[in-house]
């Protein structure tokens, strides 16, 4: 329907186009140069079908040059044998092509009737022939192709977008680029031209008619001259003002559009965009805005995928290239959570239930951790590996570890509280806090990478974490630990115990 609409008024421009330039030819030849197209007189019939067939020549060849140029434009290049390069090139050409037709007609009509017409019908003349095919094409046509060229290039501006969805006119090899500088250029010709083109002429047809004028019959040859100046002074204006304003918008159009653009980009709305509807400078422009805005899309989509795997702030930090990843030697607390009586529960549970409960589980304690500043560093199998004060240092990193636990201990008791209500069996887990100095960093192959911590403080806090089956408790945490901590919660020293390997023995506390 719009692919309708829009050759309905492409159509319609080119008629209004050429009887505007028609108009032109009569006034031209009736009032500035009359002689140049005089000659003996014909038989009224004769004219006519003189002017029936040269219009029909002049139509029909533009016509079918314009129909057959424009025909892989209808279907967008979807017909069988349509090359969809060629489409994509005919799009961007349209304006320029249609503009070459018309000014082709009226270069056929200036020589149909500025010099065929006089030589059949015997009064042919080099000068007087210069001067009608001067008024004919270089007159009525220059204007007339400069005003459909503008016309349609601004209507086919809104359905050029639907040949280049992404917007990529530049990819489009063999194409012709008006720049912006041009188009200001050949307006500025156009609009200085004409006019002075029309008043020499008016001044000289005055000048020779007073030649051999009475001298009762100067006078209102003189005054016709200065009735005739003023009224193509006051038109050359109007269509100054009406063709410069047609031609600024053409330039402020795509400006103003990306100045939207760029305003919903400035308020965070990544999705826009701005349609690119010239290959010129502007359009240029706006395909790089477009490639800018595509950029902070998938930037603020790595943003948001590794913000889940890392909490925002930690996510800010490293993108703001604040953190290095390349490793380093820091005090850290880490924590390690594991679920109990995992293996009867996947026994006697169906897979897809084990996997959506235990994916529910790691979302809740990862939430808590999060919550808190910390870094799920890893899920091994139901067991969550999670680090305090890496990579963005902290220094109550054992105090938020304590409390991301004990939040954890609050997410399940009000998640298996929504399990027993239908009908599943509570989980219980272990968790166990460590304190000490770890190297943290990207460890990994030349192909992929993981933010994993090394060191002993890492197999003490899962060590410790097992520990909580022996003592009957869920929270465990080290005295080293402990010592950060300075009393902010009510601990229960447990008796001394050695773990695996480990010489000396180890002091541990329950949190009530």
């Amino acid at each position: 329907m719009e692919a309708y609409a829009a050759r309905g008024k492409l159509v319609k421009t080119l008629l209004l186009g050429n009887l505007l330039g028609a108009l032109l030819t009569w006034f031209y030849f009736t009032f500035i140069d009359y002689s140049a197209t005089a000659g003996p007189a014909q038989t009224l019939g004769l004219d006519v079908l003189y002017f029936i067939v040269g219009f029909s020549l002049i139509s029909g060849v533009g016509v079918a040059w314009g129909i057959r140029w424009a025909r892989p434009l209808r279907d967008r290049g979807t017909a069988a044998g349509v090359d969809p390069a060629v489409v994509r090139r005919r799009a961007i050409l349209l304006p320029f092509v249609y503009t070459a037709i018309t000014l082709c007609g009226w270069v056929l009509a200036g020589i149909i009737w500025g010099v065929l017409q006089p030589i059949l019908f015997g009064f042919f003349s080099p000068a007087r022939s210069l001067r009608a095919m001067f008024g004919i094409t270089g007159i009525a046509g220059t204007v007339t192709a400069a005003f459909i060229f503008f016309s349609i290039e601004h209507q086919w501006r809104r359905v050029l977008p639907a040949f280049f969805p992404a917007g990529d006119l530049s990819a489009v090899p063999g194409v012709l680029r008006l720049r912006v500088r041009t188009r200001l250029l050949v307006i500025f010709l156009i609009l200085s031209v004409v006019p002075l083109s029309l008043l020499g002429v008016l001044s000289y047809t005055r000048a020779s008619a007073l030649l051999g004028a009475a001298p009762a019959v100067a006078p209102r040859i003189v005054e016709n001259m200065l009735m005739f100046i003023v009224f193509i002074v006051a038109v050359g204006t109007l269509t100054a003002i009406g063709l410069s304003g047609f031609v600024a918008s053409s330039v402020a159009g795509p400006l103003h559009g990306l100045q939207g653009a760029m305003r919903a980009v400035e308020q965070g709305h990544l999705d826009a965009s701005c349609a690119v509807v010239t290959n010129d400078e502007l359009g240029a422009v706006t395909e790089g805005f477009n490639r800018m805005v595509q950029g902070l899309r998938e930037r603020e989509f790595l943003k948001e995928t590794f913000g889940k795997y890392v909490s925002p702030e930690i996510r800010d930090e490293i993108l703001a290239g604040r953190i290095s990843l390349e490793g380093q030697a820091q005090e850290v607390t880490i924590l390690f959570a594991d679920l109990r009586d995992f293996t009867p529960w996947v026994e006697g549970t169906a897979p897809r239930e084990v996997v959506h409960d235990l994916n529910a589980y790691f979302t809740e304690m990862d939430g808590a951790i999060r919550e808190h500043r910390g870094l799920v560093v890893q899920f091994i199998g139901d067991e969550i590996e999670a680090v305090f004060g890496a990579p963005v240092t902290y220094a109550a990193h054992a105090e938020m570890a304590v409390r991301a636990a004990l939040e954890m201990r609050g997410r399940l008791a009000a998640w298996n509280a929504e399990r027993t209500r239908a009908g599943k069996s509570p989980l219980r887990h272990g968790i166990g806090i460590h304190t000490g100095r770890v190297l943290a960093g990207n460890i990994g192959s030349s192909e992929r990478h993981a933010y994993a911590l090394v060191g002993d403080p890492v197999n003490l806090a899962s060590r410790i974490q097992g520990l909580t089956k022996e003592f009957g408790s869920d929270i465990l945490v080290s005295g080293d630990t402990r010592r950060h901590l300075n009393g902010a919660f009510q601990l229960e020293e447990l008796p001394l115990v050695r773990v695996k390997g480990k010489s000396l023995e180890v002091s541990v506390y329950r949190i009530a």
